[in-house]
């Protein structure tokens, strides 16, 4: 790694972004790096944006990624993605849960969600990886754990040993639960 890796978490309320941020956070601390992380919710509990900002390296200050500095962004949906692309630094990555949710403006009528989302999205972002997230973990038994079938995919770009990964998920998922989100994680480490 290089010195340092600021990474966003991008989603609406319910998906699970703040556990993601969490599983993140504890595998940067098992590294031995310094982390700062900031949370920002809009109105999550009813479908708002949520997002986190996740800082690691050496040493951090700031937990704030200012534009055009995301090394990833993780987005648990694709309009979220959208929303977000000006974060990205030139030649980062961006991870999307190909998932729509239709925000607030778009139940009611008042505008409509953007056709070919992704497509905008691969055109403003060099290093695209889109992910049937809600569906693999749908097809696993529990579409909540499309959090951590994202976690997956970002794990496998990134330079950390699995095992850390998977000790993390031990520490920050209720023991109930651990099972289906080690599978989540392995379809989504799996997936390329």
């Amino acid at each position: 790694m290089k010195t340092g890796m600021n990474i966003l978490l991008v989603g609406v309320g319910g998906q699970g972004t703040i556990l993601a941020s969490k599983i993140l956070s504890h595998v940067a601390l098992a590294q031995g790096w310094d982390v700062k992380m900031s949370e920002i919710h809009g109105m999550a509990q009813r479908g708002g944006s949520v997002v986190t900002q996740v800082r690691l390296g050496e040493k951090v200050h700031s937990p704030i990624i200012e534009p055009g500095e995301a090394d990833v962004i993780v987005a648990f949906e694709k309009l979220e993605a959208f929303r977000w692309t000006h974060m990205l630094r030139p030649g980062g990555a961006m991870i999307v849960n190909d998932q729509k949710i239709e925000p607030l403006p778009v139940l009611i009528g008042a505008a409509a969600y953007p056709e070919e989302i992704i497509e905008s999205i691969g055109q403003r972002v060099g290093r695209l990886t889109v992910v049937p997230a809600l569906d693999l973990a749908t097809k696993l038994g529990n579409p909540k754990a499309a959090n951590v079938v994202l976690m997956g995919v970002l794990a496998s770009v990134m330079d950390i040993p699995r095992e850390t990964w998977e000790a993390a998920l031990e520490a920050r998922v209720p023991a109930r639960f651990l099972e289906l989100n080690q599978r989540a994680f392995a379809a989504g480490f799996e997936t390329k």
